[in-house]
């Protein structure tokens, strides 16, 4: 699920998965403010004020395992008055990293059918090079918590008709020309 194998990120923490204590340790990644500014241009957000991961990394027998929380401070433009808000998200983080060839197993076959099931476990994300970058992780759960429709609290959609009126038929302009065309009008 990372980006961290399609192009290099805006914030990256790379952990050598052979650094990690059997009993596991505590990682915090913080973005720095110009890792934020190039974060916030790359989301498309009006600005960037925290982004935090606590994670708590550590080793099983198919590879990494790291839970946490993705905490961030932004601010958004709402898409039905186009003023700026400020957004807080926190989103929990529950991933597991395997090597790519225990990885390869859970990957369908090119051209395949794909079946999806809501019980199971995502597939594993790549341990590339002995790596993971918790960085990339960050940045994933920021963008799954990000509304792609932000909508200031308080702020209603505008409405032409009354919940209570019925919205004229899109035929009734239809009946009209009809009766003219008759020459009963």
């Amino acid at each position: 699920m990372t980006r961290q194998a399609q192009h290099p990120s805006a914030l990256s923490r790379p952990l050598a998965v052979a650094d990690i204590p059997p009993r596991g340790l505590h990682v915090k990644v913080e973005a720095s403010a110009e890792e934020r500014r190039r974060i916030a241009a790359e989301f498309e957000l009006a600005a960037l004020d925290a982004l935090a991961g606590s994670f708590h990394v550590r080793p099983t027998s198919g590879g990494v395992r790291v839970e946490g929380r993705v905490e961030a401070r932004l601010c958004q433009i709402c898409v039905v008055s186009l003023e700026p808000f400020e957004v807080e998200l926190s989103e929990p983080v529950d991933l597991r990293f395997a090597p790519k060839s225990e990885r390869a197993e859970a990957e369908p076959p090119r051209g395949g059918e794909i079946l999806v099931s809501l019980e199971e476990e995502d597939p594993p994300d790549p341990i590339i090079d002995g790596r993971i970058d918790l960085g990339a992780a960050t940045l994933e759960f920021l963008a799954l918590g990000i509304d792609p429709y932000p909508r200031k609290p308080g702020v209603e959609l505008p409405c032409d008709v009354a919940p209570d009126e019925k919205p004229p038929s899109p035929f009734a302009a239809l009946a009209g020309l009809a009766t003219k065309r008759d020459g009963k009008k």
